[in-house]
């Protein structure tokens, strides 16, 4: 109820209107089931895992009861899942799957091989924080681990996004032009369990927009074809990871294209990136998924104060739209990344991607700060945005290097020793 005040709030309204049909209260899970019926899927390779398996439950419901004319498939593992998925795929199908967490890295072989078949499919991820130890809750070290697979990647804020982001993955992933598999990551729990108001779009249109599947050259019984084959030769290797690499770069162009023909259908904008309030702000929020309707909240409250702030969501992971966010960036006083991740020994991932993608840039910000929050579902809030856009002006002021900052509130430390003084008997900081 929150999220879905702060959504409206933040002027998704014009969205809310659409031309013939009004908007319906959904899950994240039930937005994604519905992106795969209305893209008329042939294929759905499955293992269920918290909080994925609605996704699966509504898409099996509604094959059982003649709704959706597609054929699911449980199988044994994850691993096993996206090697069918693959294959599937390879041989004229067009097909979804979707997973979270451990059960994507138990799939984590197979995605450089989907990625390396040049299979398009589309797979959502449901994010949930990585064990050990063991939570339900979701940040994006489970997404995030996956950039370098082969993979396009997408990120959602909200539930529209989600089956709207499925329906353009499809178009970019099938694209000659690409021809590479597409993840879209939801937040676990905060959108894939949240009913928030999505407009499902009527299958004629999507049919104009995503026309049937057609793949190259498909796998056909008795007809001699080669797919993922060994090669013994390094230069032959390099030649297919160098066309892989040439072929992801073609995504943000595909992707631009796709989405400005997804607009006129249905009247909704997407691109790479997002700008929020940001062309005439001095200083800059970076921030990624469900936490950006707070990082939009926080914007508009510090607008209201006077400050000089925007926000810039990131959508697309893979490829990295680098000339997009250096455009967004370039002559801002400072900039916040707000990561929703962690890399031990390293720190936010985000971070780093934004800073590689200004260096050299000659009207890159001379500040850039690091922040790591919201790690296993912790909670962002307005007072914590706003301690570290405080701690960015201070440092502009004095001169000093911005020094990475990760969240923790008081009363989340106090919440933390009662827990363990339960686990370990006694007061475990005064040990």
């Amino acid at each position: 109820m929150i999220r879905t005040k702060l959504i409206l709030e933040l002027g998704f309204k014009r969205y809310l209107v659409p031309p013939v049909k009004r908007a319906v209260m959904m899950t994240g899970n039930t937005a994604a089931a519905w992106a795969a019926r209305l893209a008329e899927v042939d294929y759905i390779p499955a293992y269920p895992i918290t909080p994925q398996t609605e996704i699966i439950e509504k898409l099996a419901e509604w094959i059982a009861n003649g709704e959706m004319k597609a054929k699911l498939t449980i199988l044994e593992s994850e691993h096993s899942m996206l090697t069918a998925a693959g294959t599937g795929a390879l041989s004229g199908a067009r097909v979804f799957t979707a997973t979270s967490s451990q059960g994507l890295l138990y799939a984590y072989e197979m995605l450089y091989n989907v990625a390396g078949w040049r299979a398009p499919i589309v797979l959502v991820n449901v994010s949930r924080a990585v064990a050990a130890p063991i939570t339900l809750e979701p940040d994006h070290n489970d997404f995030l681990s996956t950039r370098d697979s082969g993979f396009i990647l997408l990120h959602a804020e909200t539930c529209q996004e989600v089956l709207d982001l499925i329906l353009i993955a499809y178009r970019v992933s099938e694209d000659y032009r690409v021809l590479l598999p597409s993840i879209v990551n939801m937040d676990g729990f905060h959108i894939s369990f949240t009913r928030e108001p999505v407009i499902l779009p009527e299958i004629e249109e999507v049919r104009r927009f995503l026309p049937r599947y057609n793949y190259v050259n498909p796998f056909r019984a008795g007809k001699h074809s080669a797919k993922g084959v060994t090669v013994l030769r390094p230069p032959l290797y390099s030649f297919y990871k160098y066309q892989m690499h040439f072929s992801s770069l073609n995504a943000v162009k595909v992707f631009k294209e796709a989405c400005s023909e997804f607009e006129e259908h249905f009247a909704r904008r997407y691109d790479v990136v997002e700008k929020y309030m940001l062309d005439d702000a001095e200083y800059a929020i970076v921030m990624m998924g469900s936490f950006s309707t707070i990082g939009k909240k926080a914007v508009r409250i510090f607008r209201e104060e006077g400050f000089s702030v925007g926000l810039l969501k990131i959508r697309m992971v893979r490829p990295f739209p680098k000339e997009d966010i250096r455009e967004a960036l370039k002559n801002k006083k400072g900039v916040i990344v707000i990561d929703q991740n962690i890399s031990p020994g390293f720190g936010g991932i985000l971070y780093g991607e934004i800073c590689s993608a200004l260096y050299g840039f000659r009207d890159r910000p001379p500040l850039i700060l690091s922040v790591i929050g919201g790690v296993g579902g912790k909670t962002l809030t307005i007072d914590e945005i706003r301690y570290v856009f405080e701690y960015l002006l201070d440092c502009e002021r004095s001169g000093k290097e911005p020094r990475p900052i990760l969240l923790f509130r008081e009363d989340e430390l106090e919440e933390v020793k009662s827990l363990l003084k339960v686990g370990f008997g006694g007061d475990v900081f005064q040990l």
